[in-house]
C-alpha cells in the first residue's frame, strides 16, 4: 500500500515496526492516520496479521515527510501507540543541571509500559506514570520515571525520542472483560445493574489474584448515608489502600460522633441544631487526641470508615486543600509531599475504585500505569469524561449517586459469598 507518488520530489524516509494486537486494538489504524493527519504519507512494506485473537500481528512501515523536522515529528507522535524505529539506537541521556526542572527537550512519558535502550539493551521503565521524565542510573542499567520536582542536579534523564519504544494498552482478549467494551462512553442510560455486578467480578479477581484494590473517595460517601456500605467493604476485605482528602474522614468521624454530616442528621435527613459546628468540634476532638489512630486507640472513636482502616490495618492518604477547615492530623498539606506518599502506595494495584470526587479522581488518575482498571462512579457524568480527556483512558464510566451504587456493590459481593 502506499500513499505517495515515488516519482515525487526526494523526501526524507523512516522505517519503523508496530507489534502485538495492532489490528482488534486499532493501533495500526491510528498509527496510519496520524501520520496523514501530520503531512507525512506511508508505505507498508510488510504486514502479518494473527489468525486468532490471541495471536500477535506485526508491520514494518516507511514514514515519508517533506523534510527532516516534520519527519522527526511524526516518528514522535506514533510511537505513543508502539511504533519504534527499526534502526534504533540508545537513548540519549543528559545530566540534569539543576534540581527540580529537566534538561530541554526531555522525553515526556505516557502512562504507558515503556521501555529505553542502554548499552544496546531494552530496559524496562519501573513505575510507569504520565506527565513525567526518565532517569536512568547507567551503573546498574535501570531506569524509572521521575516527576519534574524529584529532579536532582546530576541525574541522568533521557532527552527526545530516540532509543525509548511504548507499549501501548492493547484489547483485552479475556471474554469476561467488560473493560474492553464498556469504557467507549459515558452515560447514565447504562445498564447499571450488569455493570456493578462486574464490577464486584473485577474485585473479585484483584482480591483472590493477589492484586491489591485502590479506593479514591469523596465526602458523598458519608454525606449520602453510605459509610456503614463502606465499612463493609473493608471488612471484607475490598479495600487494600484509600486515597481521599480532609473531608471524607472529617465527616466521618463527625457522623460517628454526632449522627451528622455536614450538621444534617443522617437519620432524619434535616439540620440539627448547631449541626454546623459538628465538623469542627470533631477535628478539634482528633487534634486534641493526637490524631485519628490515636482516637481509635483510645476507644474514642469506635465506628466508621477510619475507624475500620485503623483496626484492619488499611493504610489511608489523606491529601490536602486549600480550603480544609483544622486539618485533621494525618492531612498530608504539601501537595508534592502527598504525591510521593501516593506514589509509594501505587506499586502493586490492579484495580481502582473513584466514588464521588472529581478533583481526586482526576489526580490519582494521572499517578497510574495504564494497565490498572480503573471505575469511576459519579453522579456527574463529566468527571469521567475529564479523565479520559487526561490521558486516564482505561476508566470505565458509570452515572449514578453513591449510596444505591455501593448498596447493590455490598449486595453483590454478600451473593457470592465473598463479604
Amino acid at each position: 500500500m502506499n500513499t505517495h507518488d515515488p516519482a515525487s520530489a526526494a523526501d526524507f524516509v523512516e522505517e519503523v515496526e508496530l507489534r502485538g494486537h495492532i489490528i482488534d486494538s486499532l493501533l495500526l489504524p491510528k498509527v496510519l492516520d496520524e501520520i496523514m493527519s501530520l503531512g507525512g504519507t506511508f508505505r507498508i512494506a510488510d504486514i502479518s496479521v494473527g489468525h486468532k485473537r490471541s495471536d500477535p500481528s506485526f508491520s514494518r512501515l516507511e514514514v515519508h515527510a517533506a523534510d527532516p523536522d516534520l519527519l522527526r515529528k511524526i516518528v514522535t507522535s506514533i510511537s505513543r501507540h508502539g511504533a519504534v524505529p527499526v534502526h534504533s539506537r540508545d537513548g540519549t541521556l543528559v545530566a540534569a543541571d539543576i534540581d527540580g526542572a529537566f534538561p530541554e527537550g526531555f522525553y515526556c512519558t505516557t502512562n504507558e509500559d515503556s521501555e529505553v535502550r542502554l548499552n544496546g539493551q531494552w530496559v524496562s521503565v519501573a513505575m510507569p506514570e504520565m506527565d513525567c521524565g526518565i532517569k536512568v542510573d547507567a551503573a546498574h542499567s535501570t531506569a524509572v520515571t521521575v516527576p519534574m520536582s524529584d529532579v536532582q542536579r546530576g541525574d541522568l534523564i533521557v532527552v527526545g525520542h530516540a532509543g525509548v519504544r511504548v507499549h501501548p494498552h492493547q484489547r483485552e482478549t479475556q471474554s469476561h472483560d467488560f473493560f474492553s467494551f464498556m469504557s467507549s462512553s459515558v452515560s447514565s442510560e447504562k445498564p447499571k445493574a450488569g455493570t456493578v455486578r462486574e464490577i464486584a467480578a473485577a474485585m473479585r479477581r484483584a482480591k483472590e489474584g493477589a492484586g491489591r484494590i485502590l479506593i479514591v473517595a469523596g465526602p458523598a460517601v458519608v454525606h449520602t448515608g453510605s459509610s456503614e456500605h463502606f465499612s463493609r467493604l473493608i471488612r471484607g476485605g475490598f479495600v487494600n489502600v484509600l486515597f481521599a482528602g480532609n473531608a471524607l474522614a472529617t465527616h466521618d468521624i463527625e457522623q460517628a460522633w454526632f449522627g451528622t454530616s455536614l450538621g444534617i442528621s443522617l437519620h432524619e435527613g434535616r439540620a440539627m441544631r448547631e449541626g454546623h459546628e459538628h465538623h469542627l468540634r470533631s477535628i478539634n476532638r482528633v487534634r486534641r487526641l493526637g490524631g485519628i489512630k490515636a482516637a481509635v486507640d483510645a476507644g474514642q472513636l469506635t465506628s466508621g470508615i477510619m475507624y475500620e482502616c485503623v483496626t484492619h490495618g488499611v493504610p489511608y492518604v489523606l491529601a490536602g486543600s486549600i480550603r480544609d477547615d483544622g486539618p485533621l492530623p494525618e492531612v498530608i498539606t504539601d501537595t508534592l509531599a502527598a504525591q510521593r506518599v501516593m506514589r509509594e502506595h501505587v506499586p502493586g494495584v490492579t484495580f481502582c475504585l473513584m466514588i464521588a470526587t472529581t478533583l481526586h479522581s482526576i489526580a490519582v488518575g494521572n499517578l497510574l500505569p495504564a494497565h490498572v482498571k480503573v471505575v469511576c462512579v459519579d453522579i456527574n457524568p463529566a468527571t469521567v469524561t475529564k479523565l479520559a480527556d487526561r490521558g486516564s483512558f482505561q476508566t470505565v464510566g458509570l452515572v449514578t449517586d453513591v449510596e444505591p451504587f455501593l448498596r447493590v456493590l455490598v449486595e453483590e459481593l454478600e451473593l457470592s459469598g465473598t463479604i
